[in-house]
């Protein structure tokens, strides 16, 4: 037992999930049903208010879960930590009315930005929580962990952010990849896209092909240069193109990349190896093995390859996650445990699902 949880006199945390009708939030309730110190007492869908998981969720029907209802509804009695899981430029306001002992994991953009000028430049509103945003941490969990340890709120890093992050940041900071030529080719499955009834996600749209999107001004560029210039201690700027494959989960980033003076493809795979050695999540593969989506679907790991370019002085840096799990709520059960002073593996124990 944390801590945090001897205070409150018993074993398991009040959780609250906002937004349980998505896949992220879907995802967050598959999780943690099982995990051993978390109690699920408030699952928010207003849409769906009053209706029950399973008739949203059939998969979820085994469980004694309780009844959807809407966020403005509710007491907050007995809830420890909510996650939102609600769509980007809502979440602002609704946490800032949350009240003050509640911690938060924030799984949408708008906490993300520590600039809200850059917020603003990039999600077209003002930010309408800044007080808020000044102690907001980022929580990429394993590059970030002493700073979620005890925060408040939390905001979750975005699945493209994850992936190429995790990928990229060791390797900046020992500087053996250059910060200021980078080339990031992502990829995902639909449901990065949301649950939302959209025209470019229906099944013909889709199916048996693949496009990019967001090409040159997608949302997650500005998050990953934030994270790569404090690795770098200055500002970067990253060429970033995401592309929608017919797939439901997953998400691939190739990261074509330029080796920092006097370094080769082994320095950079080393400086992976050394920072995720202990990391129970991030597995850096051998010489000649190459990360896979199928390999982590269902889990929270995240697969990470290093590979010489044809190109004298360049690299390229690939990894794989599943964009729900370790690129959404797996990641949010994440920076939970650690916020809580739980073992960080707590509910994410489960291994990849294949085929």
């Amino acid at each position: 037992m944390s801590a945090d949880q001897s205070k409150l006199g018993r074993s398991q945390l009040g959780i609250a999930v906002l937004g349980a009708s998505g896949y992220t939030g879907a995802d967050l309730v598959r999780l943690l049903v099982r995990h051993p110190a978390a109690e699920l007492r408030v699952l928010t869908a207003d849409r769906h208010a009053g209706r029950s998981i399973a008739e949203v969720f059939p998969h979820l029907a085994a469980f004694d879960l309780p009844v959807l209802t809407r966020v403005e509804d509710q007491s907050w009695a007995g809830i420890d930590l909510v996650f939102c899981a609600l769509p980007h430029g809502t979440t602002q306001e609704i946490i800032a009315a949350l009240p003050g002992h509640l911690r938060v994991v924030d799984l949408s953009a708008d906490f993300r930005l520590a600039d809200p000028e850059v917020y603003a430049a990039w999600y077209g509103h003002a930010h309408r929580a800044p007080a808020l945003q000044a102690d907001a941490v980022y929580g990429l969990t394993e590059l970030t962990r002493a700073r979620v340890a005890g925060a408040r709120l939390v905001a979750n890093p975005g699945c493209y952010p994850t992936a190429a992050l995790l990928a990229l940041v060791p390797a900046v900071a020992a500087g053996v990849i250059a910060a200021d030529d980078i080339v990031i080719t992502a990829l995902s499955g639909a449901t990065g896209a949301g649950r939302s009834l959209k025209e470019s996600l229906l099944f013909c749209e889709v199916a048996e092909g693949a496009h990019a999107y967001g090409i040159g001004s997608h949302r997650h560029m500005p998050e990953i240069e934030q994270e790569l210039a404090r690795a770098a201690g200055r500002p970067v700027t990253v060429s970033f193109t995401p592309h929608l494959v017919p797939m439901n989960r997953g998400e691939f980033v190739t990261a074509h990349v330029r080796l920092g003076p006097g370094a080769d493809v082994e320095a950079v795979r080393g400086a992976l190896a050394d920072t995720y050695r202990d990391e129970p999540f991030v597995r850096v593969l051998p010489p000649g093995v190459a990360p896979a989506t199928r390999h982590v679907r269902g889990s929270n790991l995240c697969l990470i390859g290093v590979f010489p370019d044809r190109r004298p002085g360049c690299a390229l840096v690939l990894s794989a996650i599943d964009n729900l799990v370790k690129g959404s709520s797996g990641m949010a059960i994440q920076n939970m445990n650690v916020m809580v002073g739980l073992d960080e593996t707590l509910g994410l124990e489960q291994a990849p699902v294949f085929p």
